[in-house]
């Protein structure tokens, strides 16, 4: 159940990917370069001459501002929805915010401007935190010794998701409703309603789907615990180790006795006043390793482009074959492995694998070198990414486990947000060679770094 809704929910969410240049494109047509969107292309190429390459970073630089945008809300939202649906549970949550992801979709199909189109995104990015509490009811269902396991199908879920979003949205682009109904413009129908409306068809898919099949995964117990954990913290101020609140944002309205509202604060002093050596480690270990994995998703198709001379479709088949090695890896390897080793020796080897792949594709003097550097980080990805969450997850307490998942995926996020302008900052004046390089020390330091992870007790109650 939870995989398919992880499955819709990326399908949907990735479905804008291949569309990037292409948007940029219509909006500077209909908006004009004297408006507010031409004056920010303006700034763009200023310091894209600056950096000495006017050719393709003012379109980079715009795609890594308009992911960055949609990251940053992830980012704030993420530790949101999973400190709320420790005290509510998963099912009404997770409702809540595929509504909101289809009310995000629905404006994005009728944006006759770019700052409508903008407005969209942004609606995405917070509801898009959403994943997780999807991760949390993993936990949930689950026991401490199946728990890595069961991530490994999470992450098969998600790179599923990533590799069919963006085939459909690359065809469903072909249908332009505008220009097949000219008419339809005048209520903000653009070349990219379309995507859009099938997004949009997919969120309503994956609602009707949790009201049907989607049963409460969070016991009312658990919930009751988190909340008079949220509850003492108000009164007294201490520490407590399944309060929710934990700087998030979370507070209890002691002085009226009403249940407690959930607000957004600072997310950054969620993450640093983390009393959990353990998951302060294991975020550390995969922020560094995703601000190298998300340097390579960004710059993959322009070294295909500069080094091979690869077409859309070439590099379309390039992507598909990294999320198929990560699919299989996610879904079938990473489970077997775990009847027989720690998660933190899947990770350490998941990292090994990773620095391998970054060199190898970074350097790559042939296609074939390419690919098999690419599948080393689909391979390494796959041991790392179900590695982390399991390693959280087992690190936490039953009651904790939507806020300590909401701040990983947030800290996902925050890598997200800063890493595509700088990776095509550096991909377009140093070259590519010296981006993997760097990709590679930083998972090394990762490595290093996971080598102090101590091993999770997995006969506790789950």
């Amino acid at each position: 159940m939870i995989f398919l809704t992880l499955y819709i929910d990326l399908v949907g969410f990735s479905i804008i990917f291949p569309l990037a240049p292409d948007l940029l494109k219509h909006y500077l047509a209909l908006d004009g370069a004297g408006g507010a969107l031409g004056w920010f292309l303006a700034r763009l190429t200023s310091v894209s001459a600056a950096l000495g390459n006017t050719a393709h970073l003012p379109e980079v630089l715009f795609g890594g501002v308009i992911s960055s945008v949609f990251a940053a809300l992830q980012f704030v939202f993420a530790p949101l929805w999973g400190a709320l649906s420790d005290r509510i549970g998963r099912r009404g949550v997770l409702r809540f915010t595929v509504l909101g992801t289809a009310a995000s979709y629905l404006l994005w199909a009728f944006s006759g401007s770019f700052w409508l189109f903008l407005g969209s995104r942004v609606l995405a990015g917070a509801f898009g935190g959403n994943l997780s509490v999807a991760t949390a009811a993993v936990a949930d269902v689950t026991t401490r010794e199946e728990r890595s396991r069961a991530m490994g199908l999470v992450g098969a879920a998600f790179g599923l998701g990533l590799v069919t979003g963006p085939l459909v949205g690359a065809f469903s682009a072909q249908v332009n409703l505008s220009g097949l109904h000219p008419p339809l413009a005048a209520y903000g129908v653009n070349p990219f309603s379309m995507p859009a409306l099938i997004s949009f068809a997919l969120a309503l898919v994956n609602l009707a789907w949790i009201n049907a099949r989607f049963h409460e995964t969070l016991p009312t117990p658990a919930r009751t615990e988190a909340r008079i954990g949220t509850r003492t913290e108000a009164h007294t101020g201490t520490r407590i180790g399944m309060r929710v609140e934990a700087h998030i944002g979370t507070r209890t309205e002691a002085h009226t006795g009403a249940a407690g509202s959930v607000r957004v604060r600072n997310p950054l002093r969620a993450i640093l006043s983390l009393d959990n050596a353990p998951v302060r480690g294991v975020n550390l270990v995969s922020f560094i390793y995703s601000l190298a994995f998300v340097a390579m998703e960004t710059s993959l198709v322009f070294l295909g482009a500069e080094r091979f001379g690869y077409t859309a479709r070439e590099n379309g088949m390039l992507m598909g074959f990294l999320g198929l090695c990560s699919i299989l890896t996610q879904g079938m390897i990473v489970r077997r492995l775990y009847k027989r080793l720690r998660e933190t020796t899947v990770l350490a080897c998941g990292l090994v694998c990773s620095m391998l792949g970054f060199v190898a594709t970074g350097f790559a003097a042939s296609p074939a070198m390419l690919c098999a550097g690419v599948a080393l980080l689909a391979l390494g990805g796959g041991l790392i990414n179900p590695s982390m969450t399991g390693l959280i997850s087992l690190y936490s307490s039953a009651a904790e486990q939507g806020r300590v998942l909401g701040i990983f995926r947030s800290l996902g996020a925050l890598a997200r947000a800063v890493t595509p302008v700088v990776a095509g900052v550096v991909f377009f004046t140093a070259g590519a060679r010296v981006l993997y390089a760097i990709a590679a020390l930083l998972a090394a330091v990762a490595w290093g770094l996971s080598q102090r992870l101590p091993q999770p007790d997995k006969n506790l109650p789950a």
